[in-house]
């Protein structure tokens, strides 16, 4: 089992759950870092690595400015060291369709992210995909919905 999580909107809170990432990708460098973790994350991650004996990778889809606030982030609010998962287990794309390459390379079989788009591309690369946090409608078929990270606590193995 390898599990892979999404960044913007499940790791890092959006704040309003309808609006874009606005204060993490157009605001400041200072609001960036500011963002706070979803609510549980830092509950719920940590104990996920273990189940998963350390493989657990992030792959998100950003521009090179995105990554690197991101990775400020994770520094910032010692992502790292709070969740167990390494340093170097951190994939970037710059398309949402290439995460299913990566999630290939990697073997992933269980995967959250909160864009039906991405997890799509999946079908029949990662046989577990969840849909994470509130969506305008129901969770196609292959995908389970999860909508907090308490929800995800008990969805996976």
């Amino acid at each position: 089992m390898i599990l892979g999580i999404d960044v913007g909107r499940v790791l890092i809170s959006p704040g309003d759950h309808h609006a874009p990432d606005t204060s993490f990708i157009g605001g400041s460098l200072e609001d960036a870092m500011n963002t706070p973790p979803y609510d549980g994350m830092f509950d719920v991650v940590p104990a996920l690595v273990e189940r998963f004996g350390g493989r657990a990778w992030i792959v998100s889809k950003c521009g090179p400015r995105i990554q690197q606030r991101t990775l400020q982030w994770f520094e910032r609010h010692r992502f790292f060291e709070r969740t167990g998962i390494p340093r170097d287990q951190v994939r970037f794309c710059l398309k949402r369709p290439d995460k299913a390459i990566h999630c290939r390379e990697l073997g992933i079989t269980h995967f959250i992210d909160d864009r039906i788009d991405v997890l799509e591309p999946m079908s029949g690369i990662v046989p577990n995909r969840y849909l994470f946090g509130p969506q305008r409608g129901r969770a196609p078929a292959g995908m389970r919905h999860v909508m907090t990270w308490r929800d995800v606590a008990k969805a996976l193995p």
